[in-house]
Formats: structure tokens, sequence, C-alpha cells
């Protein structure tokens, strides 16, 4: 029985990414039916408001989704819906795994990390408010629960893939208690996976550390605002954002997407690099128990990527979106 699911195509290229994934994933035999709807802002924010929104109503009922890149206003305008979609979901768990693509250029080659990545608070809470005219104040919360929840997460998925290590970033020479509580939290957790090295490294560090050495990563844990700026700064070391999946997991579903933006610029053009959208899509395959079909699909992926003959722009081709997804689609095995 084919596995329902949410499809948000997004806005943008996100449109013509999503198309170009669902084709490569029905011909790849792929058991999925799915319930295509439009995300649109939720307005207000109290649960009631979210609770009522259609596209939270579909995803707690299949609990499964797969979407593309919405884009969020800055400085004005609606919230971003990734945000409010996450927190509407108790989709706690940022997971976005960076691993170099097979002929793809970098300074560093064998990248394989892991970034878990707490999504439900921090600054990203959306806590502010003007104090005095010139003068605005934004509330960081860190609370124990949710970095124990996002701790045993980390470490259970460790436990479970065979990674040897954790490192947990964080600024609590700085922020004391917030940052203090997120690792006496993660501390806490850690003492219950001996086999699983960990370690404490101040975000600044970690960005240096991983420009000149990722290689001495493995797993990397991070409050929602690090977790954020340091999965898009790892994601340069592989190629930049349209080669990365990722996926935002809770206790009762789950969204799989494409990290990059929705790229206005080039929307309708048939320029667009699916490869992130498709990605993403391996990871919710192997989410929803169709492994076999996850890893026919990422061979073909790489199989073009080592060919090197279609691929698009942004990594050095000239192929169209439709070129490479035919090109994928002929590569499946």
């Amino acid at each position: 029985m084919a596995t329902k699911v949410v499809l948000i195509p997004g806005d943008g290229i996100g449109p013509e990414v999503s198309g170009a994934t669902v084709r490569l994933l029905e011909a790849a035999k792929a058991e999925v039916e799915w319930e295509e709807l439009e995300a649109k802002p939720i307005v207000g924010h109290r649960k009631e408001d979210a609770d009522a929104d259609p596209v939270v109503i579909a995803v707690n009922r299949v609990h499964v989704a797969l979407k593309g890149p919405l884009t969020t206003p800055i400085g004005s305008g609606h919230r971003s819906i990734n945000v409010a979609l996450r927190k509407a979901l108790e989709l706690y768990a940022n997971f976005r795994p960076v691993k170099n693509l097979p002929g793809i250029r970098t300074p560093f080659h064998n990248v394989d990390l892991i970034i878990v990545r707490e999504n439900t608070e921090d600054l990203y809470a959306g806590l502010e408010h003007v104090v005095v005219p010139g003068v605005v104040e934004s509330l960081k919360i860190i609370t124990e629960h949710a970095s124990t929840r996002i701790a045993r997460f980390a470490f259970e998925y460790a436990r479970r893939t065979g990674r040897k290590m954790i490192s947990a970033v964080h600024k609590a020479n700085i922020m004391k208690l917030s940052d203090g509580m997120f690792l006496e939290s993660i501390r806490k957790v850690a003492e219950g996976y001996p086999e699983i090295e960990y370690r404490e490294v101040i975000v600044d560090n970690c960005c240096m550390q991983l420009v000149m050495r990722p290689h001495e990563f493995d797993m990397l844990l991070l409050e929602n605002l690090y977790g954020d700026i340091v999965s898009d700064l790892c994601a340069g070391l592989v190629g930049g954002l349209g080669l990365v999946p990722g996926a935002n997991l809770g206790d009762n579903a789950a969204i799989f997407e494409a990290v990059h933006g929705s790229a206005p610029d080039i929307a309708g053009k048939n320029l667009a690099n699916p490869t992130a959208m498709m990605l993403s899509a391996v990871l919710m395959l192997r989410h929803i128990g169709q492994g076999d079909v996850a890893d026919r699909v990422e061979k073909a992926i790489h199989a073009v990527y080592r060919e090197g003959a279609r691929l698009t722009r942004d990594v050095g081709g000239d192929a169209t979106t439709e070129e490479f997804t035919q090109a994928v689609i002929g590569a499946l095995a």
C-alpha cells in the first residue's frame, strides 16, 4: 500500500524542483500517494491558529510531508512559514547530513557530517518588542526540556548509525545561563552513551575549525540560531545549499525539505537545480521504510554527478532542470 505524503511545492523555484522530484520518484516506482497543498502564512501566534491551518491538519493526519522552498520576507511582512510549521507540528529536530557529491570539486574531500539543530526555541521563538523608540528587545528562550530532547535525539541517532563523536556547539562563555543550561542538559544525556565521544566547542571556534579541518568533526549538536548558521557553513564545504538535503523531525510528524531559498530570480526559467530536493526525498523514502528505492534514487543522482555531462549551471554545467532530471531518471538501475 502506498504511503500518503503531503506535497508542499513551495514558491519561486519550488514548483520546478518539487515537480522534478515527484517525476523521479514515480520513475523509481516509489510507493507514494501525494496530497498536494499550498502553504500560506499562519496568521496569529495562538496554538489554535496553527492547529486550524490546512497544511498542519494534513501533516498531522498522514505524518509525512515533502516541501519545496518558501520565501520569508525580510524585516517586515508575515512570519516565516517554515518556522511556524515546525512549531505547530513540534518538529523539534532539524537534521542535515552533509556529504560530498562525486565530481563536484571543493577544497575538502570525504566530508561526512551530521548537523542536528534544536528547532523550536532560542531566538527563533520570535519574542520581540520595542522597549522605547529606537530600542528593540529579542528574547532568547532555552529550556531544559527542549535541550534534553534534542540531545537524546542526537545520541540515539549516533548509537543507531554507528557515529562515534558528538560535538555540542555553544557560547556558554558569554551566555552562561542559557547556553550553560543547554550544555548541562546534554552532559546528563551523554552519560548514558559511554561508547560515543562527547566534546564541547565554542561556536566561533567551531566555525574556524570547520573551514580548516572539517574531518575532525562527526556530528554537531546546536541550538536553533547557531544551527541555522553553521549548517549553511557546512553546506558550503561540499558545494552549497543546492546540494544538501534536510529534514525537520518530531515524534509524530516529519517534513523533508530542500534547505536552499526560493530563488525568485530564476523561477520559471528551467534553470533550478533539484538535487537538494531529490536528496531530501531520499531521506523521506528511508523514513517511510522504502530504503531500496531510496538507494536506487541516490545512486542515480551520484551517477549523473560522476559522469558530469548533464549538470545545472550552479555546479558548472549547462543543463536545464528538465535535462538534469531526465538524466537522473535515465540512470536509475
